[in-house]
């Protein structure tokens, strides 16, 4: 059997309800590994990145929103989840996307509310299949910023490029 990545996001409203300690040790009953995690503060471009698919629902100006933290804090916990079957086992644990619908021993079920104007705040993110996983992970990791190597990897001359350093 192959090990694969999947992306995992506790998003702002688990962090601002402070469920991170709670999710995690759900997480931990799948026997994966986390081979990388950062806590983000997600831009515009990101979050439009991410939710690209879901760019022509009625609710993608609310999604952007919540996604980048404007509804609760400016935050979310990203990490790479890695092992056997890692994707199928994360999506079971976490529980349906709308948390009405979730089981209530999932992590949607116990955690997750739909807002008044239907935003479903479900706590965590989840990659849906491994194609996504990739391309999610892609887009939220680079690849030294995880422990084993999930995908290939090349090395290129980038230059003339500006980041911020300590002082």
């Amino acid at each position: 059997m192959m090990k694969e990545a999947t992306l995992v996001l506790i998003k702002p409203d688990g962090l601002k309800k402070s469920l991170t300690g709670n999710v995690l040790t759900r997480l931990s009953e799948t026997k994966l590994d986390i081979v990388a995690v950062k806590i983000v503060r997600v831009s515009r471009k990101l979050a439009e990145e991410h939710y690209s698919h879901m760019k022509d629902k009625p609710f993608f100006g609310e999604l952007i929103k919540y996604i980048m933290g404007e509804f609760h804090k400016k935050k979310v916990m990203a990490m790479v989840y890695w092992g056997e079957k890692a994707t199928a086992k994360v999506r079971e644990i976490c529980g349906s996307t709308n948390p009405e619908e979730a089981d209530a021993v999932s992590i949607r079920g116990a955690y997750g509310r739909i807002t008044t104007k239907g935003v479903y705040e479900n706590v965590i993110h989840a990659s849906t299949d491994k194609v996504e996983a990739e391309r999610e992970i892609k887009l939220w990791f680079g690849p030294d910023d995880i422990i084993v190597d999930v995908y290939p990897t090349k090395i290129a001359q980038v230059a003339k490029t500006e980041k911020r350093v300590w002082a």
